[in-house]
């Protein structure tokens, strides 16, 4: 990635607004809908994807139809903050699959987790067996969602 990508315009804004809520909106639909010809948004793709800007494209699955409905949010606490204990931690964590996002926070707490789970007992032992067992952690607080309201998109 470059040091200094060039900046945004509104057409580089129109189409990363379009590609955030269809993601295989086919290049022809998306220079209509913007306003360009279809060579000029193939070459603004690429750029985006060469700056960074487009991470890479994926299929949004349905994690109530797959079975993970339960969201529980996790404050977790480390007993030991060194880079090296939060190396540790943050690569432990990633192999972990019900953990659906994972923040360093800057408050009362080191960590919060999203992590999704078919019910609360499997979430239950996700916690016993996996969470707990993180290195470093002290404790942890489970915040249980009643209802996503809003999710995905910025």
């Amino acid at each position: 990635m470059p040091r200094d990508p060039a900046p945004l315009d509104s057409f580089d804004k129109a189409i990363l607004e379009a590609l955030s809520t269809e993601g295989r909106l086919p290049v022809t639909d998306l220079a209509r809908r913007i306003g360009l010809s279809k060579s000029p948004v193939q070459a603004r793709l690429k750029r985006l994807e060469k700056d960074g800007y487009i991470l890479g494209y994926q299929a949004l699955l349905d994690p109530i139809r797959l079975g993970r409905a339960h969201v529980a949010f996790v404050e977790l606490r480390l007993s030991d903050t060194s880079e090296k204990a939060l190396s540790e931690f943050n690569r432990v964590v990633k192999t972990i699959p019900e953990i659906e996002q994972c923040h360093m926070i800057a408050g009362n707490f080191d960590y919060l987790l999203k992590v999704r789970t078919a019910d609360i007992g499997a979430y239950r032992q996700v916690l016993a067996e996996r969470l707990s067992a993180l290195p470093h952690v002290a404790s942890t607080s489970t915040y249980v969602a009643m209802e996503a309201v809003k999710e995905g998109r910025f």
